[in-house]
């Protein structure tokens, strides 16, 4: 007889990440409408699921990203079944399939201590900001799609600490939403994804050498969702990126706190004006 009381862990399939994203969309995370199909393309083995007699009751996300650098989330037990242990069995098992990796993760501020125990130190805080959506889009921005992907993909190593093109081939062209690109003299000075959510719209990533190139394509994104609510993940540490959300009337929501178990790789965060998402970074 199955032991009700012992935890099994295995990977998710994709259908199975589907019900991981229910559950964020429970916790209030409100997670894109499409994001299952980019968030596994980015590493199939890295989403495991824990059962209690064939019950889903936890879930990790522990996405690989080249050969040194790794990302939590979806860090989640339902609420009958906490205070029973499974959250850590979840967590060692994640952190066993990043072993040796450089560990990032976005976590909610009241668990920093935890993590700390765990081995993960801050690096600065990232702010969700709420507004709505609308105004007039400015000239001069492409879709994405007519920018070459080795372009997107270049930009895109500057700001995020590893590569990842498998999943970013599919990020950027988002369910119910676009992708926007500021090319001048032939250069891509900046890229931005507006994805439906369950409720309104997001904005991740924004990257933009700098602050105009960030404002118009921010202002190119909310265009398409008028009247929406939309959300934009700040990170604090770069201010012109809080300066853009309170320049629109955005209110911030809540924060995380960006922590590594290891130094962070040196990346372009000045270009950061909008986190692509708090779940695999």
């Amino acid at each position: 007889m199955m032991d009700s009381n012992a935890l099994t862990i295995r990977r998710m399939s994709e259908a199975d990440l589907d019900l991981a994203l229910d559950w964020a969309a429970a916790e209030g995370w409100n997670p894109g409408l499409g994001d299952a199909a980019s968030f596994f393309a980015a590493d199939p083995e890295g989403f495991l699921l824990g059962e209690l007699a064939g019950e889903p009751v936890g879930c990790i996300s522990v996405v690989r990203y080249g050969d040194a650098f790794g990302f939590l989330g979806f860090y989640i037990v339902r609420a009958p079944f906490r205070g029973r242990g499974h959250g850590l069995a979840l967590w060692r098992a994640g952190m066993d399939h990043l072993a040796g990796r450089n560990v990032g993760l976005d976590g909610v501020v009241a668990q920093q201590a935890n993590y700390r125990k765990s081995g993960f130190r801050l690096a600065y805080r990232n702010i969700r900001c709420e507004g709505v959506g609308g105004g007039a889009a400015p000239d001069g921005l492409a879709d994405l799609a007519s920018v070459p992907f080795d372009a997107v993909e270049a930009y895109d190593r500057t700001v995020f600490p590893a590569p990842r093109p498998t999943f970013l081939a599919r990020w950027i062209r988002p369910m119910g939403g676009v992708a926007l690109g500021a090319v001048e003299d032939g250069a891509l000075r900046g890229y931005g994804v507006l994805r439906a959510c369950r409720r309104g719209y997001k904005i991740g990533p924004l990257f933009a050498d700098d602050a105009d190139v960030a404002e118009r394509l921010f202002r190119g994104l909310s265009a398409r969702a008028p009247g929406a609510a939309l959300f934009l993940d700040t990170p604090e540490v770069n201010p012109g990126a809080v300066a853009l959300a309170r320049r629109h009337g955005m209110i911030p929501a809540f924060e995380t706190a960006r922590m590594y178990t290891g130094a962070p790789t040196p990346t372009r965060l000045e270009r950061c004006f909008g986190v692509t998402t708090f779940e695999l970074g």
